[in-house]
């Protein structure tokens, strides 16, 4: 298994990195430009996905009458949502396989970028030639830049102030687009939320009240993990979720962020 793992996803990923690296010769560059490649190979699983994550905000209240219809008797209810399903041409697992798709290749470049962000020195540039393909091998006297703007890619980006830690700029925009997405996605939490007022029953509440934490959950999961990992993984989940955002807004449209952006006067 480990074996068909490196064939297939570790080794292409560390060599698309060196590749990219030689190609412009900087890593934060080579960064950008490998994680653009890899979102635009993944547009064919990623579309279909939001679609149906669109399809399913968009159904939201209505499955919240008929949890409120049916409180008692959860067969019937069952049976009322797989049908409003079927006539909505709805899929609830459609963004499963893509999710996961995502996850691996995700675990893959993290571990090919902790093999990269490392200190400099021959031992990298040997370790890399022994994983890489063999036309893309580095010259052992290569010194790699972990400077970008004002990054070290193999530092977290983060800043001290009277002692104290605080997210850099990068780490900041990274959790700011994962939140500006997520409200992309969410046009119908609030419908959700009135309509589990309405109802007598908490299981409502608690499916609203998790939706809503989820938009603002994993931007601060973002920020802290941030805090640990190397500035070069930050730079990657940034262009990342700038690709997810673009992609969704073409797909979707503004969706939940409209209200937000007539609320903030952005928007007239």
């Amino acid at each position: 298994m480990g074996e068909l793992w490196n064939l297939v996803l570790f080794q292409p990923l560390i060599s698309g990195l060196v590749f990219l690296f030689k190609v412009f010769g900087n890593l934060g560059f080579a960064i950008i430009a490998l994680t653009i490649i890899i979102r635009t190979l993944l547009v064919p699983l990623t579309a279909p996905s939001m679609k149906a994550a669109k399809k399913m905000a968009e159904l939201a209240p209505e499955i919240a009458k008929l949890k409120k219809k049916y409180a008692h008797d959860k067969q019937k209810f069952a049976q009322a949502q797989m049908a409003l399903y079927r006539q909505h041409g709805a899929n609830p697992v459609a963004g499963c396989l893509p999710m996961i798709v995502q996850l691996v290749i995700l675990i893959s470049l993290y571990q090919a970028f902790i093999q990269v962000l490392k200190p400099n020195g021959a031992e990298l540039i040997a370790r890399l030639n022994e994983i890489v393909y063999p036309f893309l091998k580095l010259p052992l006297e290569t010194r790699i830049d972990f400077s970008f703007l004002y990054l070290d890619l193999s530092k977290p980006d983060i800043f001290h102030l009277g002692g104290l830690p605080i997210p850099g700029i990068f780490l900041i925009l990274a959790a700011l687009t994962q939140f500006l997405s997520s409200k992309m996605m969410s046009p119908a939490v609030k419908k959700v939320e009135k309509e589990a007022e309405k109802t007598k029953g908490k299981t409502d509440d608690f499916m609203a009240s998790m939706q809503a934490q989820m938009v603002y959950l994993f931007p601060l999961m973002t920020i802290f993990i941030g805090f640990t990992f190397p500035s070069g993984l930050i730079l990657y989940w940034l262009v990342f979720s700038l690709f997810q955002f673009v992609q969704q807004y073409f797909m979707t449209g503004l969706g939940g962020l409209t209200p937000w952006i007539e609320r903030v006067g952005l928007k007239r």
